[in-house]
């Protein structure tokens, strides 16, 4: 009979783990790191030929996407950025101009507002730019808990690049049977095709 693991705690400790790297990091070397993953990202044949781009709005403790963001939106790319609706546990993208129009909302994440902005429709041909606290070289992610991406990439039907630093990479990482790889990985060090049959 196979034992049947609780991967919650284990689960637990290295988000704890991650988030204190994080934490520890003086301002000039996140920066530096930031940076690297940003150039990287704007030199993806992917992102170079998407018209439309799904991007998270990062935290001071995630990898900056707000330069990436502003580089997207100068070089004319449709982006939309993340919500969080309400008691539903569900998320949802939508298109901005600005980082300007932007409020703080859910879990203080900066976030558009559902009435002046449109809600993407069709993904298919797009890219989502997918946080997490840690991923592996399979794509497999370790997510910050909430479960917003996985129900969001269960139905996404565009390509997903994963960012995170290079020290938050991992060789495996225990995953559920639902969840799902990202497609390339980016860190400060390296570019990662994943395959989930790997």
């Amino acid at each position: 009979m196979e034992k049947i693991i609780d991967i919650r705690p284990i689960k637990k400790k290295l988000r704890t783990e991650a988030r204190e790297m994080r934490r520890s990091m003086s301002p000039e070397v996140k920066a530096s790191l930031d940076r690297k993953i940003k150039n990287k990202l704007l030199n993806l044949w992917a992102l170079r030929e998407a018209e439309v781009v799904l991007c998270y709005v990062s935290t001071e403790i995630e990898v900056d996407t707000r330069e990436l963001i502003n580089a997207l939106l100068q070089s004319g790319k449709r982006v939309a950025v993340p919500r969080c609706e309400g008691g539903k546990s569900e998320m949802n993208f939508y298109f901005i101009n600005s980082l300007e129009e932007l409020s703080p909302g859910s879990f203080d994440v900066d976030e558009p507002d559902p009435q002046k902005s449109v809600m993407v429709g069709k993904t298919k041909g797009s890219v989502c730019i997918v946080p997490a606290f840690m991923f592996d070289r399979r794509g497999y992610r370790l997510g910050y808990g909430k479960g917003y991406y996985d129900r969001y990439l269960s139905k996404y039907e565009g390509s997903t690049i994963g960012i995170c630093y290079g020290e938050n990479l991992q060789n495996e990482l225990f995953h559920g049977k639902y969840d799902r790889c990202v497609d390339l990985i980016v860190t400060d060090k390296e570019i990662l095709t994943t395959k989930e049959d790997n």
